[in-house]
């Protein structure tokens, strides 16, 4: 199996869990762990945490999965981990039949990585509408003070 990281080297303690956790989604996959093999492993993104947020790493492997009829299928995964404190937190993992179903999954990945901002219509409408409940109780509560 080759680790093709790109421009940055991963500890081989990294590289190991990874493995493992690959071999992990082929076996809830369904794909028999000691025929199935991961063929090639890459890190499609390494988001380094900072002070303020977690980090976030996305791996991406091709194998061979062997299903219980002994039928051979090319597998793309997708590994996807929270970076905590220098640790790899496992947040989702996955087994598809083609390239294309698991570039859907990077899609959804990407979306959910970006940081909520409140140009977003559907966060203004939340703080409007809290704003506009916390008023209304606000005054309830005064004029149930003041009438009694």
């Amino acid at each position: 199996m080759s680790a093709d990281t790109r421009t940055r080297r991963f500890p081989e303690r990294t590289i190991r869990q990874v493995r493992l956790d690959c071999t992990r989604g082929l076996i809830r996959a369904r794909f028999c762990p000691d025929r199935s093999e991961v063929i090639q492993l890459r890190c499609i993104d390494d988001r380094l945490e900072s002070d303020d947020a977690f980090g976030n790493q996305l791996w991406y492997f091709e194998g061979v999965g062997v299903d219980s009829r002994d039928h051979r299928h090319n597998v793309y995964g997708v590994v996807e981990y929270s970076l905590q404190f220098g640790l790899h937190e496992l947040v989702e993992d996955g087994v598809f039949e083609t390239e294309h179903q698991r570039e859907r999954f990077r899609h959804l990945y990407e979306q959910e990585v970006d940081r909520p901002s409140w140009r977003h219509p559907a966060h203004r409408w939340l703080a409007a509408g809290l704003i506009a409940v916390t008023s209304v109780w606000l005054a309830f509560l005064l004029v149930r003070n003041f009438a009694a």
